[in-house]
């Protein structure tokens, strides 16, 4: 248990939610079952292998954190060593999978989301920058290129407007997590944005990204990928994130803090959101 738990299931979870509903758009219809399978299986030993490595590197952190104390490097229950070479063997064997069950476009992108989000992410920019989790976010956009390439083997418009509302999601999503556990990121010297900024600029930054995301999402119809019931889903689930989102930066305006802040409303929501969204994507076709 103490293995699986370095690959951080329910985060991977949110990674497939992405990833299969694009397979479906890709092929306008069911994609090939054991090609789901494989890809799910491929994606979860490479975003595993990359969460395993965020921990080997994160474990000094870690300690000092609250909601991170009980990780198995925290607890001991895993050392450091096992880690890194849990890491670096679930890195390898996913791209394998990949590349010859799948086809090597789909490893590549698998791979390069590992290095980046165990590298770019964790070893350059957590510790470095406000903005880390806006850059550090191009990772966990990477599943719906891979969903789109396992089917097709090639890229194209449609999973390249999905990466762009993930990247636009990823830090409304998160910084209302971090303005509640700011005082964990500031022991430990992490300078995610809430603890370098007011919540006041937090929430402005916060309703700006989130409309630049509704807008994203809203781009896949004028270019032909989807039709009526993708876009009543994306109006109806964005117009109610832009809504917790400027309630969000009201709150914040009016200066209250702590339980009156209500800033996990939105980072529930936004689980709700992307999941609304993909399901969306998946249905879409077959109401065409």
């Amino acid at each position: 248990m103490a293995f699986i738990a370095l690959t951080k299931p329910r985060i991977i979870e949110l990674l497939l939610i992405t990833t299969v509903p694009v397979m479906f758009l890709a092929e306008q219809g069911v994609p090939d079952l054991w090609l789901v399978l494989v890809t799910c299986l491929g994606g979860y030993l490479s975003a595993g292998g990359a969460n395993a490595l965020n921990m080997w590197y994160d474990r000094d952190i870690d300690a000092l954190m609250e909601r991170t104390s009980q990780r198995p490097l925290v607890t001991g229950m895993v050392s450091p060593n096992e880690c890194l070479a849990f890491g670096i063997a679930l890195a390898i064997g996913s791209t394998l999978l990949f590349g010859f069950a799948v086809n090597w476009l789909s490893a590549w992108l698998a791979l390069g989301a590992l290095l980046f989000y165990s590298i770019v992410y964790t070893m350059i920019l957590k510790r470095r920058t406000s903005q880390n989790i806006v850059w550090g976010g191009i990772a966990g956009c990477m599943p719906v290129l891979i969903g789109w390439s396992s089917v097709t083997n090639s890229l194209s418009y449609a999973p390249v407007i999905l990466f762009l509302v993930m990247f636009f999601w990823t830090p409304p999503h998160y910084w209302p997590l971090s303005m509640k556990v700011k005082d964990d990121y500031a022991r430990a010297g992490v300078p995610m944005l809430p603890v370098l900024a007011s919540n006041k600029v937090v929430a402005r930054q916060i309703v700006l990204y989130s409309w630049v995301m509704v807008g994203a999402s809203l781009l896949l119809t004028p270019l032909g990928y989807t039709g009526w019931f993708y876009t009543v889903v994306a109006l109806l689930a964005g117009g109610f994130w832009l809504w917790e989102a400027h309630a969000l930066q009201n709150r914040a305006k009016a200066e209250v803090s702590g339980a009156k802040l209500k800033e996990m409303r939105l980072f529930h929501w936004s689980i709700t959101y992307v999941s609304l969204l993909f399901v969306a994507v998946a249905v879409d076709p077959f109401l065409r």
